[in-house]
């Protein structure tokens, strides 16, 4: 699995805009209502940071997916991407035009027929952190979009020539050093050219535990390899790097290794990688916008003895 590090990126851990922090007051001044929107399907169409691109600097990209009706103002239709249909939530009203819908909080930005603009909320127990609260979604209702734009959500949803220009800069970056990565938003694959060698991509489950976020599977995606008639049995896990041409560099183990024994690990690991995979895989380097570059990978390598 991921470590905490990767974890702050995934979809309602919610991330940075100006520098402080509010208590909740029980009064509800300056409170919102949808009551002039009720009724009217709305789909998301761009979810960006505060920067106004959709990818940071890891490569985590926001992915707009919320679509969403409101009944009133203690009611919402929200749709589930996991199990594909819309499910009823409550709606919470606070003050300064701030709610909570699906177990998420937002505030209000712009609501009209048309559109709607959220900010997504840090919170903590009753304390808003606006510091940490930098993501920012646009919600068009499907009438404006078919009927108005004369285009489709989907159509809407593509990245920019801004994230664009973003990623082909910080790509050049990366690339100029092996020891750096960009996750891949299609990630690295594992082509066996040898019936001895099998590979299986670690598949991420959305559930309520990552907020129905499968992006690790290319944050940082995790392989298990097998090698069949190995010289020697073993069983090592470790990350690498995968560079624009597919070249696999070791970077260090995922399990402790005493220091007395790193050096020979270490030595054991890349004759693993310049024995086994290089020789039984094509590997095809992760892609982003169509562009191959570097990016990390987790590895558990196991080798069963010839007999």
């Amino acid at each position: 699995m991921l470590s905490a590090s990767i974890r702050p990126y995934l979809l309602f851990l919610f991330v940075a805009i100006t520098g402080f922090a509010c208590k909740f007051q029980n009064p509800v001044d300056n409170q919102i209502s949808f009551k002039s929107v009720v009724g009217i399907n709305y789909t998301e169409v761009r979810r960006s940071f505060d920067t106004g691109l959709i990818f940071n600097k890891d490569g985590y990209q926001l992915e707009p997916i919320w679509k969403l009706m409101f009944y009133s103002d203690k009611w919402a239709n929200v749709y589930n991407p996991d199990k594909d249909k819309f499910l009823k939530f409550a709606v919470t009203l606070d003050h300064d035009s701030i709610f909570n819908i699906s177990g998420a909080w937002f505030k209000a930005m712009s609501i009209t027929k048309d559109s709607l603009r959220f900010q997504v909320l840090k919170v903590e127990g009753k304390t808003v952190y606006y510091v940490k609260s930098n993501v920012y979604m646009t919600l068009y209702a499907d009438n404006y979009i078919k009927n108005v734009l004369h285009t489709t959500a989907e159509e809407l949803k593509k990245p920019l020539k801004k994230d664009s220009l973003y990623v082909v800069k910080r790509i050049a970056h990366i690339d100029a050093s092996v020891d750096s990565f960009f996750a891949g938003r299609k990630p690295v694959q594992f082509i066996s050219r040898n019936p001895l060698a099998t590979v299986a991509k670690q598949e991420v489950q959305a559930d309520v535990m990552n907020k129905w976020d499968r992006s690790e599977e290319y944050m940082f995606p995790e392989y298990t390899i097998h090698i069949k008639k190995a010289y020697e049995r073993f069983s090592y896990s470790f990350w690498a790097t995968v560079d624009k041409q597919g070249e696999i560099h070791y970077q260090k183990s995922m399990t402790y290794v005493f220091p007395e024994f790193e050096k020979s690990t270490n030595h054991t690991i890349k004759a693993i990688i310049d024995g086994y995979l290089k020789t039984y895989f094509q590997v095809i380097p992760g892609y982003t916008l169509g562009i191959p570059h570097n990016s990390a990978i987790v590895l558990n390598v196991i080798g069963d003895k010839k007999k």
